[in-house]
């Protein structure tokens, strides 16, 4: 099992690096897509995106990441001694058309095959990814973690606002969109799409040496803008990994939306699917409550058993990677850092108490 930490895009430097490492990171989960272009999304505090209605931002310029891009990137990622797990989700300008089921699909199904190509010539084993038509959304902000901590959640209510055109997964790709707004779709609709994705790109995916690992819904409702989703109760993940069976067609096991979800349990979920050898990586957080009345907590604070996760990790031979993903902000000068180093600390020393090699 390795210990991991993400970073967003504009985290991407030395100093990034050097905290990982210092946190006790082997393994670099890396966002390439930019989220933070709205002013609502301060650089400076990063915690996670929160657009609201008005999404993220821009989307990027249609534009692959090059390989050199990447092996410039790997190479300074592994000059800090830490190793690039996995890039997590796809630029929305080269893959609108396929979530929308637009025009450009067949063209840009062609990038994506590329890009995942390029990853796999790059050496990055994984990439993540979320099929969704509004993406993260319906969150609110508030001291909602111990001793007042701000963290995000839900208040029993969910975004109904349709989605404009020119938008999709909370990012603009068309400015020029002449107005008006996403159509509402079935979920069957939504799975038919997911269904010609994984048809073109797992084979590809095999080719490269790359698995693609899917994420659940966040928030995991049935509808978020006017919108269907596809992973928000646990046993939906085994249709995913059913349409098309592949070592390279894995999961992006997120510990905090399963424990969201209606059905199910969040450790059974974790037995069942660790078992089948379908995890990549898990986003490893904690949260109080259930769909619509959630909170996102201290990792040490939540409904989650965190060490009942790593035992039962460990029992079926999980050898993936764990990332906090996100936390509390912690009452400091440096909020995002203190709330990282913290969740970072436990995982690490509950690692050693359940006595997994890291």
């Amino acid at each position: 099992m390795k210990l991991g930490f993400g970073l967003y895009r504009h985290m991407l430097n030395e100093e990034h690096y050097r905290f990982a490492k210092q946190c006790g990171a082997t393994h670099i989960i890396v966002h390439l897509v930019d989220y933070f272009g709205h002013d609502k999304n301060n650089k400076d505090s990063a915690n996670q995106p929160i657009g609201e209605g008005e999404g993220w931002g821009t989307a990027g310029s249609g534009k692959l990441w090059s390989l050199e891009e990447l092996l410039r990137l790997k190479k300074e990622i592994n000059k800090h001694g830490l190793e690039w797990e996995a890039i997590e989700n796809f630029d929305p300008s080269i893959w609108h058309d396929i979530l929308l089921d637009g025009p450009k699909k067949e063209e840009q199904m062609e990038l994506v095959k590329e890009q995942i190509r390029i990853v796999g010539q790059a050496g990055i084993p994984v990439f993540g990814y979320n099929f969704s038509l509004a993406g993260v959304s319906s969150r609110t902000v508030g001291p909602y973690a111990r001793g007042d901590a701000e963290s995000v959640g839900m208040e029993g209510s969910v975004d109904e606002s349709p989605i404009p055109n020119g938008m999709v997964w909370n990012m603009v790709y068309d400015e020029n969109s002449p107005g008006g707004s996403m159509p509402r779709i079935s979920h069957d609709e939504l799975w038919s799409r997911l269904q010609y994705f994984l048809n073109n790109i797992i084979p590809v995916a095999e080719e490269a040496g790359v698995t693609m690992a899917a994420h659940p819904d966040d928030p995991p409702m049935p509808y978020v803008r006017n919108t269907p989703r596809l992973v928000f109760q646990p046993d939906m993940y085994q249709k995913l990994v059913d349409m098309k069976p592949s070592k390279s067609n894995a999961l992006e096991f997120c510990l905090g939306s399963v424990a969201e979800m209606t059905e199910g349990d969040v450790h059974d979920a974790t037995d069942h699917y660790s078992k089948q050898n379908n995890i990549a990586y898990i986003h490893f957080r904690n949260i109080v409550g259930k769909v619509p009345n959630y909170k996102e907590v201290f990792i040490d604070e939540g409904d989650i058993d965190m060490l009942r996760i790593l035992k039962i990790l460990k029992e079926n031979g999980f050898e993936g990677t764990l990332i906090p993903d996100h936390t509390p902000q912690m009452s400091c000068d440096g909020p995002w850092y203190a709330g990282m180093a913290y969740a970072m600390g436990y995982m690490k020393a509950a690692m050693e108490i359940v006595k997994i090699d890291y």
